[in-house]
């Protein structure tokens, strides 16, 4: 049956956009969960839908035969536009962060519907862009998937240091010298980007939780913001293969199924925690002193918003290498 698999050239190029999106989106992913911002991908996926619909619209006045080759480059840039502007929003003061979110909300997904009448097309041609789909995965939808993770995994470990600083502290980072509002819309355009690349695997509506799930289950067992980002990616690759290998088998819907798998995992971690706590004051050599002692165990399970663990912001940037 992998062999079948493998050798399907449709399945291929599924495997292929699956392992870069469970790679790329969960770097993302970590960012925005330390800036307490784990609903930026659901706005932003959102809002691709009307990129979508305006792909569809450009590619019928062009005259073109196949709409959806147009449907992710316009998702890419109204993403990329719905994220500089919630980020205009938020900076500026004409809007707090949730009720940015709210527009894109709700403006994103009316504008998807409302042009994609307009386009010609219909409320089902939107399925497959809302909720994944393995059938809708072309050639240049892999090209582009390779490029933008590749420009996604360059941002986020490249930059990891200031984006880490930023994320912690933005006062400190301020005062540091960073371009806190360059980094702040590098963090927002790259979450736009993961948004677009993943829509084909797990849909715009789910594509959140391929960011955050993996982080909120790697910080369950991990101390820091480096090993939660890279234990948060295996967790995205394994859980994106293994989903995407089902659906191969059973007639299910792949974005589905990665993020009930995912959130499965979740919960069987966070049943596990206690037996994590065990072995690791096995291995730990506490000090003597209770004070001393609470700096090493693991800390309490973090909620939504926080990394566990996270230094001093005057070690920051050395921490986050």
């Amino acid at each position: 049956m992998i062999i079948e698999m493998l050798q399907s050239s449709l399945m291929q190029r599924a495997l292929i956009v699956a392992f870069l999106v469970g790679l790329s989106a969960p770097v993302v992913g970590t960012y925005l969960v330390q800036r307490r911002l784990t609903l930026l991908g659901d706005g932003i996926g959102h809002v691709a839908l009307t990129g979508v619909a305006l792909g569809w619209l450009a590619a019928s006045a062009a005259g073109a035969v196949d709409r959806d080759a147009w449907a992710v480059p316009g998702a890419i840039v109204v993403s990329v536009l719905g994220a500089l502007l919630i980020e205009w929003m938020r900076t500026h003061g004409h809007a707090s962060g949730d009720v940015a979110l709210a527009m894109l909300f709700y403006g994103g997904i009316a504008g998807g519907v409302l042009l994609i009448g307009i386009a010609g097309g219909t409320t089902s041609n939107l399925n497959s862009y809302l909720f994944g789909s393995i059938s809708t995965v072309t050639r240049t939808d892999t090209i582009l998937t390779v490029v933008l993770a590749i420009f996604i995994l360059a941002i986020g470990l490249g930059l990891r240091p200031s984006l880490f600083a930023l994320s912690y502290d933005e006062e400190f980072a301020r005062a540091s010298g960073l371009p806190t509002q360059l980094l702040s819309i590098l963090i927002s355009v790259t979450a736009a980007l993961t948004v677009a690349v993943a829509m084909r695997i797990v849909g715009a509506l789910l594509v959140s939780a391929l960011m955050i799930v993996p982080v909120a289950i790697a910080q369950t067992v991990t101390r820091s913001f480096k090993t939660t980002m890279h234990a948060a990616m295996i967790i995205g690759v394994i859980t994106a293969l293994t989903g995407l290998t089902v659906t191969y088998v059973k007639p299910w819907s792949p974005g589905a199924t990665i993020v009930v798998l995912m959130v499965t995992i979740y919960g069987l971690v966070a049943l596990l925690r206690p037996v994590f706590l065990r072995l690791a004051r096995r291995t730990d050599h506490y000090h003597p002193h209770p004070e001393h002692e609470s700096e090493l165990a693991i800390p309490p399970l973090a909620d939504a918003g926080e990394i566990c663990e996270i230094p001093e912001p005057a070690s920051s940037e050395r921490d986050a290498r």
